[in-house]
């Protein structure tokens, strides 16, 4: 009778484990690793219950990465038997590798596995320790150091430009021809804000980083390209500076007024605080070579003659130096581009393309001006939304969200290009009409 009585008891213990009690320690907490990497930390498992250890055969713990493409624990490495505990101590004590992959963060668990329910338990004792959380960052390259410090140096040099090219006389233009400057206005500094608001949402529903790159795209005002592909289209040149003029200086204002509104929820969703301090700086930091711009405008006529003429050509300097250094210095772009990237990057500058010129066409714009209104809407300056993801957020999110803003100056032009070949296509068409001896005979 008491041999089937223990048997029962035994049979028991196995089919409904209790008592598994235990808790996890990692020293330390938090760990930042930079991308191709290793390190170690001390993992401590203690009070485990005596009901565990009695079945050495059963249970394991087991040490795994919530996103192993960013980090992981290698595989002799993961898992610790219960047979290797000192039964007495009731604990386990070691080094515990952690891989570093790609760029991201993750949180490195310990759980208890049962081999014959094949489940997993949690620690019953839960504290600040019993997780490790893992940062895995760019590495420290002179390379990183060079394009950020370039990209200050050129968007220095583009402000300075612009405020030797600001012209009061063409800020005029307002009061005289409200309407198409005050389209475009509304368009860049509202609409396509929140665009970009929608668009990240929608298109990165689970990707708050991916939703504030694309947000930081939508609120940067109209690029330097804008004024070249309105005159390579056969766009109104004038009005084209006026907006661009507008746009960019409304911006000290209106991109610091999105980001603490509705960019204060992506922030939140995200788990991040916003980073009023850097942000303000940033901005701040815009201000000195636009002073400086204007003071040579007034104090040195013949060097502002020059600096107008340099505006284009370092505007498009700055576009696709971002663009072309931005791909050879970070390969990662392309582990990161998906076709949500890919949407993203073409529906912002798309949309905006429509609905400005939408928008333009009701309220009875000439198709020039309702071509310009769209150019100008749809393209960003996406320097000055990298330049702000850079020098605001800490790594690796600013680094994971440049490649919104690069996927958007690659898609920018596609469109644009398109109405050129198209325009082109069609003069040609026109001209051998015109000059076909069969044609100038029915003439």
């Amino acid at each position: 009778m008491g041999h089937v009585a223990a048997f029962v008891v035994a049979l028991i213990a196995v089919l409904f484990p209790f008592g598994h009690t235990w808790v996890a320690h990692f020293m330390p907490p938090t760990l930042e690793l930079e991308m191709d990497n290793h390190a170690q930390v001390w993992l401590t498992i203690q009070d485990i219950e005596a009901a565990t250890l009695q079945q050495p055969q059963r249970y394991s713990f087991q040490i795994q990465s919530h996103a192993k493409h960013l980090a992981s624990v290698p595989t002799g490495n993961s898992s610790i038997a219960v047979a290797e505990i000192d039964a007495l101590q009731r604990e386990w004590k070691g080094p515990i590798e952690i891989n570093a992959h790609f760029l991201g963060e993750t949180t490195i668990v310990v759980s208890l596995h049962d081999a014959i329910t094949n489940s997993s338990t949690a620690p019953t004792g839960q504290s600040n320790d019993s997780t490790l959380d893992v940062k895995v960052v760019r590495p420290n390259r002179v390379i990183d150091h060079v394009f950020l410090g370039s990209v200050i140096l050129l968007m220095s040099l583009l402000y300075i430009n612009f405020g030797a090219a600001l012209d009061l006389t063409v800020l005029r233009g307002l009061v005289t021809r409200p309407v198409g400057p005050c389209i475009g206005f509304v368009m860049q500094c509202i609409g396509m804000p929140l665009l970009s608001y929608a668009l990240g949402i929608f298109v990165f529903p689970d990707a708050p980083a991916m939703q504030l790159g694309l947000f930081f795209t939508g609120i940067a005002p109209s690029g330097g390209a804008s004024n070249t592909w309105s005159a390579v289209l056969g766009a109104n040149i004038n009005l084209s500076v006026l907006m661009t003029t507008v746009s960019n200086v409304a911006a000290f204002a209106t991109m610091p007024m999105w980001i603490f509104t509705l960019g204060q929820l992506i922030f939140d969703r995200a788990g991040m605080k916003v980073p009023y301090d850097k942000i303000a700086s940033s901005a701040g930091g815009l201000i000195v070579p636009l002073l400086i711009g204007l003071g040579i405008q007034k104090w040195s006529p013949r060097l502002t003659r020059i600096l107008v003429r340099l505006l284009k050509p370092i505007s498009l300097c700055l576009i696709l130096f971002i663009i072309v250094f931005a791909i050879v210095t970070n390969f990662y772009l392309f582990e990161l581009f998906s076709w949500q990237i890919a949407v993203a990057g073409l529906a912002l500058p798309g949309l905006g393309y429509i609905f400005a010129w939408t928008a333009a066409k009701l309220l009875h714009q000439d198709a020039a001006d309702a071509l310009t209104i769209a150019i100008e809407t749809g393209i960003q300056n996406t320097g000055i939304s990298i330049f702000f993801l850079r020098t605001t957020l800490e790594p690796p999110q600013g680094d994971l969200t440049t490649v919104v803003p690069v996927a958007v100056a690659i898609m920018t032009p596609l469109p644009l290009l398109g109405i050129y070949l198209y325009k082109r296509c069609t003069t040609a068409k026109i001209t051998e009409e015109i000059t076909n001896p069969e044609h100038q005979r029915i003439v």
